[in-house]
């Protein structure tokens, strides 16, 4: 039986910093969503804001409201990924109110709620819990190379930019892939995707750089000898050029996949929570090219800031340029790929 929680995303919602959140509203098999706080969207259903699609998770203003409309829940999830990492001030005297009523706080911050002596003196006197997602684990696994034992297609979904829905399309291949009986496995890279509940779960900045590549192998081996998929995807990280959260080499290099996704937003113009310009995709696409054998297979699409008109006008560009599938997972599906899987898996 799952966990009941609200998730606390004040001002946050309608930013990147918002994505644990975001994440939340669309899947979680770890924990029961009862509501999200943000008084911006106070009454509203938080699927209909996100993503078109009412689910019945409702907005509240406060800590309070949610608990007198909707119940006591058993944990406060921090819903926001600020840059850096670190809890906003703002945040604070709602999370030690939700101590105070006997909810456990979990988070996903670089900042330990766990080592604060007041989030700590108020959770050992109200008997709740402090989890702190990011904390580093023991006992970690270095590269031993038995990722050549896995025979399960690997697929990686990386891209262009952090915070432009790499999870999300991991997460909804995954799905689609075993709603047609094609067994699949999703391995989760981040804070968000263990507290939404993926079995197979490593969280990339908890691990000390050495042994990153060991752990991805060792999620991905762990999965094969399992479950015996016939495809594991993996969720990707930052991104391969960007300055603060440069990622993707230590997947290709762990989990050596056998095909890689790029997702990429056509109207975004920064890099997330940078002035930098975003790269072209025809550079992401040849760096990934060149560092993995597993060569990029598809392009889909972040439709932000954009109509349909403007998204079947790019994945007419993308597929005449680059010669591969390109489609926007979250209004398509991912049938285009999963047809290029199939194949693949004949004729393995």
């Amino acid at each position: 039986m799952k966990e009941s929680a609200l998730v606390l995303c004040q001002d946050f919602f309608d930013t990147t910093s918002g994505k644990t959140t975001h994440g939340l509203v669309r899947h979680s098999e770890r924990y029961e969503i009862k509501g999200i706080i943000d008084s911006n969207h106070a009454g509203e259903d938080a699927g209909l804001v996100l993503d078109g699609k009412p689910n019945g998770i409702k907005f509240f203003s406060s800590l309070g409201e949610a608990i007198k409309k909707n119940g006591h829940a058993d944990n406060l999830i921090v819903g926001v990924s600020p840059d850096g990492g670190t809890l906003p001030e703002s945040l604070r005297s709602i999370i030690l109110e939700a101590i105070g009523v006997k909810m456990s706080i979990v988070s996903g911050l670089h900042t330990f709620l766990s080592e604060d002596k007041e989030f700590s003196d108020a959770a050992r006197e109200n008997g709740v819990e402090l989890i702190d997602v990011r904390k580093p684990k023991k006992n970690l696994h270095f590269f031993s190379g038995k990722i050549e034992e896995v025979a399960s297609l690997k697929v990686a979904v990386l891209g262009t930019d952090s915070a432009i829905g790499k999870r999300t399309t991991a997460i909804k291949l995954v799905e689609e892939l075993n709603a047609r009986r094609v067994k699949a496995v999703l391995i989760g890279t981040g804070q968000t995707a263990w507290m939404q509940g993926a079995k197979y779960s490593i969280v990339f900045d908890s691990i000390i750089n050495d042994y990153v590549t060991g752990e991805i192998e060792h999620a991905v081996h762990s999965a094969f000898i399992s479950e015996k998929p016939d495809v594991i995807v993996i969720e990707g990280q930052g991104a391969i050029l960007h300055p603060a959260y440069s990622a993707g080499f230590e997947i290709i290099c762990g989990a050596r996949p056998d095909a890689i996704i790029v997702q990429h937003a056509p109207k975004r113009k920064f890099l997330d929570g940078f002035s930098y310009p975003m790269p072209e995709l025809k550079k992401t696409i040849g760096i990934l090219n060149i560092l993995s054998d597993g060569k990029v297979a598809a392009i889909t699409i972040n439709h932000e800031g954009m109509n349909n008109k403007e998204i079947d006008d790019s994945i007419s560009e993308y597929e005449k340029e680059y010669k591969i599938p390109c489609y926007d997972p979250l209004r398509d599906g991912n049938s285009k790929i999963i047809e290029m899987f199939l194949n693949r898996l004949i004729k393995k």
